[in-house]
């Protein structure tokens, strides 16, 4: 296996190869809701607040997140652990549950909304699409799993698009040290959601991926809280309304219904089909860019996504094999 990891095996109307309607509509509206992330952040950096500076930092934005989400998980977390097939979780894996958490949902968000401050949220989207890309370089040096022509190509195609919008909007930027500030972090923020992607594959097959996935955003809500508890005053909650609402909605709209959302999916269309209507995100992220945030679309950015976008899915979708 030399792509990015994906679940193991695939349901029966997928391989069958009968994608229905209504799991198309779930899958594509999962990628729409994980992508309206960006907006949610960059409206409550927004809010009036002091002057020069907004309301809310990251770490706060963050903690509001995952307190709001945190119910949601512990709730699944007890039902897929309380299910008379659930197997106990092994010390080993409740380590690698911990260390994954902390990777995967806490330090890859915080590195994200920390970026946001900096880009747009059209950017933002398009550099964090680029994990699968990271998946394949981080297995080729991790498990030295090999990286075909095909690949190298996809790779090529996806880094030109990112240069070609980040060029554009850094030579259009006032203070063009903020851009390259932006895409370092959200950089670094896609490249640990790939590494935990690419260390935590077995430890998801293991444990099961709706109680994974539970107990991960547990550890990462507990350790986003207590990072604002250790370094803000409680002061810090005394925020605008509009703030409070966009956690709110950060933490319903763009993290637990898209995570219920692609999992139904999954059951239905399989991994491979599912990355394909994960290409909406970027462009969603665009018109959505445009049509809140009053972002400007380009001609840069629509070639520039396309460009990631075909790179992206030529890396995720493996091609059907054929006899030698």
């Amino acid at each position: 296996m030399s792509g990015p990891p994906r679940p193991a095996g695939a349901p029966a109307a997928a391989r069958a190869g009968k994608v229905t309607l209504a799991a198309m509509l779930i899958a594509a509206a999962a990628a729409i809701l994980f992508s309206s992330k960006s907006i949610f952040i960059k409206l409550a950096y927004a809010v009036p607040g002091l002057p020069g500076a907004a309301p809310v930092d990251a770490v706060t934005l963050l903690s509001l997140r995952m307190l709001f989400a945190l119910p949601f998980f512990l709730a699944v977390g007890a039902w897929a652990g309380g299910r008379k097939k659930s197997q106990p979780v092994s010390g080993r894996d409740r380590l690698a549950i911990l260390g994954l958490g902390f990777l995967g949902y806490y330090l890859s968000s915080y590195l994200d909304f920390i970026g946001l401050k900096y880009i747009s949220a059209s950017l933002e989207r398009l550099i964090l699409y680029l994990y699968p890309t990271f998946t394949v370089l981080l297995s080729a040096l991790l498990y030295r799993r090999t990286i075909t022509r095909r690949m190298v190509v996809a790779l090529a195609v996806c880094y030109a698009g990112v240069g070609l919008v980040f060029s554009h909007d850094l030579l259009g930027a006032s203070l063009r040290g903020e851009v390259w500030t932006g895409g370092a972090f959200v950089a670094a923020s896609a490249m640990t959601y790939a590494l935990y992607l690419v260390t935590g594959t077995e430890v998801i097959a293991r444990v099961g991926a709706t109680r994974f996935t539970a107990y991960a955003m547990t550890v990462s809500s507990i350790i986003c809280i207590a990072q604002f508890l250790v370094l803000n005053p409680l002061s810090h909650l005394d925020l605008p309304i509009e703030v409070y609402g966009y956690g709110a909605l950060l933490a319903t709209v763009s993290t637990v219904l898209p995570s219920f959302l692609t999992a139904a999916a999954l059951k239905q269309l399989g991994a491979n089909n599912v990355a394909l209507f994960g290409a909406v995100g970027p462009i969603s992220t665009i018109a959505l860019g445009a049509l809140i945030l009053g972002e400007r679309i380009n001609a840069w950015q629509i070639a520039g996504a396309l460009l990631v976008i075909a790179g992206v899915l030529t890396i995720t979708i493996r091609p059907t094999a054929t006899p030698d």
